[in-house]
């Protein structure tokens, strides 16, 4: 009898073990690659991670995650995404154009998602919003159509600007700028634009009080959006004493004046939906690209203040953040 039980109780050990790794072996495998480091999003939960628990995806139990930040370091990219596509994901999730370039370049078959982008189709990541066409689909913000609403709200701030600077990222290209200037022509606003690598953020507030810049409007970037960067570009806004309209509530947490656009936390978030759908049998080609239906506006008083500036109720009463 007890040999008979010995034997039960290996055979239970050794099927246990055997299920374990089976599970092991066939349990989906998501690789994620970030721009910024992961703790930047407010602590150790990014919103993504969030996401995927929502629908189910947990680290360790249902999936296996692989993560590779690169920390402001947009060198580092290609490296990253070659040791995630050296791993054989089922799935890779990013956000920002060079991030997506750099595993698009990588891979043509493993699925992508976007979480974050603003034109998939003008960056050749998709061939229509509606048919995305290929291995790459997800979320795209539209800044293009963000930019006249951005310089409104700035000129309804401060009504007197007439000279507005605009800092651009050369590596985005053209991004939103065309926009940019037909709404700035609009209002009757000379535009000065300024490409500046992000360690060139200094140099570029000098030359914007030379040329007479009277406010500032900060292009989309992933490269701005780095803390140290956002710190700065709120603390000289403020010394050179420019009304700034940034990105959205990140850079009016550092000081930036105002900021209009999507809510980049629920865009991540929303993204894990994607991830979902594909490891479910779903092909990136055939899956729409969304885009936000909800954009926030976020005032910084005490930037106000500092610029010596009085808040127009109507803009108040708006504003969907209001940041003491």
């Amino acid at each position: 009898m007890r040999r008979r039980n010995l034997l039960a109780v290996i055979g239970g050990v050794l099927a246990s073990s055997l299920a374990a790794g089976a599970q092991q072996r066939t349990m989906p495998t998501i690789g994620i690659l970030l721009y910024n480091a992961r703790t930047q999003h407010g602590g150790e939960d990014h919103p993504l991670i969030l996401g995927l628990r929502d629908v189910g995806l947990v680290d360790g139990k249902t999936v296996k995650l692989l993560l590779r930040e690169a920390e402001g370091a947009v060198e580092r990219l290609p490296e990253l995404a070659a040791e995630l596509i050296a791993a054989k994901p089922d799935v890779l999730v990013t956000a920002g154009p060079q991030p997506i370039a750099a595993l698009a370049r990588a891979t043509s078959t493993i699925p992508i998602v976007m979480a974050i982008v603003s034109d998939p189709v003008t960056y050749g990541f998709a061939r229509s919003l509606a048919h995305p066409g290929g291995n790459l689909t997800g979320l795209s913000m539209v800044n293009t159509e963000l930019s006249s609403k951005r310089i409104d709200l700035l000129r309804q701030m401060s009504p007197e600007i007439s000279r507005l600077a605009v800092f651009t990222d050369p590596t985005m290209g053209p991004q939103g700028l065309p926009e940019t200037a037909a709404a700035a022509g609009t209002l009757g606003l000379d535009l000065q634009v300024l490409p500046l690598a992000a360690d060139k953020i200094e140099e570029g507030f000098a030359e914007a009080e030379r040329a007479g810049a009277q406010a500032l409007l900060v292009m989309p970037t992933p490269f701005y959006n780095l803390p140290s960067v956002r710190q700065q570009l709120g603390k000289l806004a403020l010394r050179h004493r420019l009304p700034s309209m940034c990105e959205e509530i990140s850079y009016v947490r550092d000081g930036c004046l105002m900021s209009y656009g999507p809510i980049f936390a629920a865009m991540w978030r929303r993204s894990a939906t994607y991830v979902e759908k594909i490891l479910k049998g779903a092909s990136p080609a055939d899956l729409p690209i969304e885009q936000p239906t909800k954009f926030e506006l976020v005032i910084n008083l005490s930037s106000a203040k500092a610029l010596g500036l009085s808040v127009p109720p109507i803009l108040l009463a708006q504003a969907d953040e209001v940041i003491e």
